[in-house]
């Protein structure tokens, strides 16, 4: 990406290899020293498609793009006339599939726990997420034939990288989501799904996450057609719900401004929770997560039905609680919780769709209406308040939104 504005013809080294650069050019030599022919290729970014616009920062800039990228990204595997979702040919069968292995870090490691509810309910196909810094290090027993899938928005990050190499190692089909078709890991993968995206340059990731999510549903819808645990109109019905996340994501854009005031009622909280359910749960984590890193806030996600373990030792009225809560198979259970953690005089920002808001609406710090939608896709379209939120409670205490301290946008040491 650095190089976009110099030149779009790019050689990628192996491993081991050296170059010996001139005005003439390059001449690569492997590990033995022996010269080699490696290939120029023409990379699709170029310094035009790395810019603010007329955003104060990158970050914001990236979030505006959603609707547009998800777009893009569904596009290439969804066929709107049969209303289904089409993959190339994959070098593994579904049907013998004994278990997927979903492993990333950071963001992309809160879009594999979505994904883990989805295949799971949709698919049926047994699936464990993990870390990538501490996959390798387990010794962990992989079935042979398995699936592991690895995400990230690079592609360079070392430590998913190291457990790609381990996965491969012990006999697994190698897939991978990737923002950057030509990275390492697309390079060292039996199949790539590339997401659409485009260049993201803010640290905090944003539309690389949205979009990883719906290359998740897609193949999740995918998986369960194939292994025949959704039916035609089954698998109708989620294309369905992921056609309309674009415009829905561009409505929920159209609420900037509520959830601006929203922030100037917690940017000076010391410490700030999240919760949620099911797939909800992954989005809480992933909203602190973006709290944290962009403003400084010591900021915790939580499964709703741990507070009573411990963290609602926590609360009073100088923490906020921000409560992920669409009207789903989770809402009641999630509600209770939230009047649990009002009974302590904790301030809630409650994230739900009307009918959620109709019911648990009052007496709260802040509620910010979600479009009503399949739940199917609801953690795609919760996922955008909370970056949202962090954002502007950034802005509002005077951090770098797009180079947060001690943060760097790929990871590439272990």
């Amino acid at each position: 990406m650095a190089l976009a504005p110099l030149t779009q013809r790019i050689s990628y080294l192996e491993e081991d290899d050296w170059v010996v650069l001139n005005r003439e050019g390059a001449t690569f030599y492997d590990k033995a020293g022996s010269v080699v022919t490696r290939d120029i290729r023409q990379t699709k970014l170029t310094g035009a498609m790395i810019g603010k616009g007329n955003h104060r920062h990158f970050m914001m800039k990236e979030i505006v793009e959603q609707p547009a990228v998800i777009g893009e990204t569904l596009n290439s595997f969804f066929n709107p006339k049969s209303r289904t979702i089409t993959l190339p040919d994959l070098p593994f069968d579904w049907n013998s599939l004994p278990k997927v292995t979903i492993v990333a870090c950071g963001t992309s490691f809160y879009a594999g726990m979505v994904a883990k509810y989805w295949f799971e309910k949709l698919a049926r196909l047994p699936v464990e997420v993990d870390i990538a810094s501490e996959f390798r290090y387990r010794s962990m027993p992989l079935p042979e034939g398995g699936l592991a899938l690895f995400i990230s928005q690079s592609g360079e990050t070392a430590d998913t990288l190291a457990a790609l190499r381990y996965a491969r190692e012990n006999g697994q089909h190698i897939a991978s989501i990737v923002n950057v078709e030509e990275s390492s890991m697309g390079r060292e993968s039996d199949f790539v799904f590339h997401t659409q995206a485009g260049p993201e340059i803010g640290v905090a990731s944003t539309k690389a996450f949205t979009c990883q999510l719906v290359t998740l549903a897609c193949i999740a819808i995918h998986a369960g057609t194939t292994r025949k645990t959704l039916d035609h109109e089954e698998e109708a019905e989620l294309c369905q719900a992921l056609s309309e996340v674009p415009a829905r994501a561009a409505d929920i854009l159209e609420n900037d401004e509520a959830i601006q005031q929203l922030a100037t009622e917690i940017f000076e909280a010391r410490d700030i929770l999240y919760i949620g359910r099911g797939p909800g749960y992954p989005i809480a984590m992933e909203g602190a997560l973006k709290l944290k890193e962009l403003s400084y806030i010591h900021a915790e996600g939580y499964a709703a039905g741990e507070l009573k373990h411990g963290p609602i030792a926590l609360l009073d009225d100088a923490v906020p609680v921000i409560v992920v809560a669409p009207s789903d198979e989770f809402f009641e259970k999630t509600a209770s919780n939230m009047q649990e953690v009002m009974a302590r005089n904790a301030q809630v920002i409650f994230l739900s769709d009307a009918e959620g808001i109709s019911k648990l609406g009052e007496n709260v710090l802040g509620k910010i209406e979600l479009p009503t939608v399949n739940s199917f896709v609801s953690p795609i379209l919760y996922a955008l308040p909370v970056q949202i939120l962090a954002y502007h409670v950034a802005v509002l205490k005077g951090t770098d939104v797009d180079q947060p301290r001690n943060l760097a946008k790929s990871v590439t040491v272990e």
